[in-house]
């Protein structure tokens, strides 16, 4: 079965899919480049890496089962890669980003105590 064998439904849904996955990842691109912040910008990329992704896999599913006549679900291990992947590599970019500004004093500790600047910690004289 060719492309041009595949029944009208059948290519309207492969082609929403593929529109979907595209518009979820140019949207992750749009935000990479729009946000300010390197903490802002960790999400807008998972967007179209996950949900993106997802999408283009499902439309290739839905595809090469139907022109081959049997499900094909090998796809299915490239989904969970994707899915399992970025939101490990997005954790470890995140507390790295910390780590360094951390090191760097721009921010305090996560879960330290804020020194405070008015001497209201220190011992009254004796």
């Amino acid at each position: 079965m060719s492309g041009a064998d595949l029944p009208l439904w059948a290519a309207v849904l492969i082609a929403a899919l593929v529109v979907i996955g595209s518009t979820l990842t140019l949207i992750g691109a749009f935000g990479l480049l729009s946000l300010r912040s390197f903490y802002d910008r960790l999400h807008a990329p998972a967007l179209g890496a996950s949900w993106g992704t997802g999408a283009v896999i499902l439309a290739s599913m839905a595809l090469f089962s139907l022109q081959g006549g049997a499900p094909q679900l090998h796809e299915i291990i490239i989904g969970v890669f994707v899915m399992v992947t970025t939101p490990v590599a997005t954790m470890i970019l995140g507390r790295a980003a910390l780590t360094r500004d951390v090191a760097d004093g721009l921010i305090a500790a996560p879960g330290s105590e804020p020194e405070s600047e008015t001497g209201d910690d220190q011992s009254p004289p004796a």
